[in-house]
């Protein structure tokens, strides 16, 4: 009888926390109820119900993609299965979902003890990676629940879009109380946040021991100067394209509204703030500033592999709208600047898949008509390891930012590691594939691709979620086998 379920032979493997440069060691992970049992040399074979010879290729801790929205522009049980089969063919093996009220998602809004059932009931059953949730308080009762949230739910992460309050999901807008579905006499408003962030501050001080894992996440700009600015840029008429989304929402709208953010965190006492995908220069640079400012917070600064990879003149057609916008050249290269130098905490994917039907207007080269956002965990590690590694970023460092950093921060105590003990959530990648990018290659239900083209030199090859093998060659495999992760506990 096989003692061992399962036993992955011949893999470099790689640490989050072993020095960083240091070659993986090639190595055998052993595998039994999901988690890992072993990881040593020559580890033997013959009791093994499973043996997966991985041919010297790295294995990297499942990436655990901190920010994705399942849901938002297609039914999120159908959702949940196409876009988790993204994940699983780019070696993400937790996804982190952001989840509010309002029009999109659910198209509903009301208690969160009503809502997220249902949110938990959808997903159930259709995901072929683990899964868990960040909550939006959109209301005065939403901040009330916070408590219920973090004990009976294990969620342990909450948002704040800072730019709602005034501008629309994909630009302009004078209704944003209907967007929002909030309750007549409320606004979603700076007042609004503040009080977030107290409601916040109390959970985590009536409930201690959830309290080292209870963050807030916030989408930096700011809704006054993004309004201007894109009245501005169509009055003037003279850029189009991604060029004049990004100068629509200029980066100095990201750097004030972070340091609003930041400002209203010490106000409020609240010491655990996640900075979401900046994507400028100026955005780094005020994150940066504030961290010195209030030392006494934990600042944690997020970057999406589409900002790293793409440009306003590389990415493929208007699919590249999103926000904040992708921007100019020279902030890619600042942004890798600040990731080799380790003051970036993770990279994600921001993957909100946006079918071609929903995302383009009727005038498919007005940038200011189509929806915003677009699915990219396929190419997450890949574009990582590829692009990172050619400017000298180590795969202990990758490793970091995929895995490991995320899980410590939210709260997913078995994820994260290749070590004995941890979820059996592994992504084997051959960091010498070269391949192109093309959306009818991709398991997303989107029919393109912003990074439609680009020349790849890493591919994810298998992807494990506790020991399933959920890619096999780079094809998905299997049924799902993904479940709801309660954090914090």
């Amino acid at each position: 009888m096989a003692t061992t379920e399962l036993l992955i032979k011949n893999v470099r493997v790689v640490r989050p926390e072993a020095p960083d440069g240091d070659p993986p060691p090639l190595l055998d992970i052993a595998v039994d109820d999901g988690v890992i049992a072993r990881v040593a040399p020559a580890l033997p074979d013959d009791d093994a119900a499973t043996v997966v010879d991985g041919g010297g290729l790295l294995a990297f801790p499942g990436v655990v993609d901190a920010h994705q929205h399942w849901g938002i522009y297609n039914d999120l049980a159908t959702d949940t299965r196409t876009e988790s089969r993204a994940c699983a063919q780019g070696g993400v093996t937790t996804s982190l979902t952001y989840m509010r009220t309002g029009r999109y998602y659910l198209n509903k809004s009301g208690p969160y003890r009503e809502f997220f059932p249902e949110v938990l009931g959808a997903a159930k059953g259709n995901a072929y990676v683990d899964y868990a949730f960040h909550l939006a308080p959109m209301t005065a009762e939403h901040i009330t629940e916070i408590p219920h949230l973090i004990e009976e739910f294990g969620v342990t992460s909450f948002k704040i879009f800072m730019f709602y309050g005034g501008h629309g999901l994909h630009g302009r807008s004078s209704s944003q109380g209907d967007f929002l579905m909030t309750p007549p006499g409320e606004s979603y408003d700076l007042a609004h946040f503040e009080f977030v962030m107290r409601g916040i501050q109390r959970a985590r001080e009536k409930l201690t021991e959830y309290a080292p894992h209870v963050s807030l996440s916030l989408h930096c700009e700011t809704a006054e100067i993004m309004t201007a600015y894109t009245a501005m840029v169509e009055r003037e008429g003279t850029l189009t394209g991604l060029r004049a989304y990004s100068a629509s929402r200029p980066p100095h709208s990201e750097g004030l509204a972070v340091t609003i953010a930041s400002y209203l965190a010490h106000e409020t006492g609240l010491p655990s703030i996640n900075l979401l995908h900046l994507s400028s220069g100026k955005a780094l640079s005020a994150a940066l500033t504030m961290a010195d400012a209030f030392p006494h917070i934990d600042f944690r600064r997020e970057v999406t592999i589409g900002h790293l990879l793409a440009d306003v003149d590389t990415a493929h057609g208007l699919g590249g709208k999103v926000n904040p916008p992708l921007r100019e050249r020279a902030d890619v290269e600042a942004l890798w600047r600040h990731v080799l130098a380790g003051e970036v905490d993770w990279v994600v994917s921001d993957h909100a898949c946006c079918r071609d039907e929903m995302k383009f207007g009727a005038d498919r080269d007005d940038v200011f008509l189509a929806k915003s956002g677009f699915g990219g965990a396929e190419y997450l590690l890949p574009g990582l390891v590829g692009e990172g590694t050619e400017r000298g970023l180590s795969p202990q460092r990758i490793a970091r930012l995929t895995s490991w950093n995320p899980a410590r921060r939210y709260g997913l105590a078995g994820k994260g590691d290749l070590a004995e003990g941890y979820d059996a959530d592994i992504a084997l990648v051959d960091p010498d594939a070269a391949w192109t990018v093309r959306a009818a290659d991709s398991e997303s239900a989107q029919e393109y691709t912003p990074f439609e083209g680009f020349a790849m030199t890493a591919r994810v090859t298998d992807t494990f979620v506790r020991g399933h093998r959920v890619c096999t060659g780079g094809e998905v495999t299997g049924a799902p086998v993904g479940r709801y992760v309660p954090r914090g506990r």
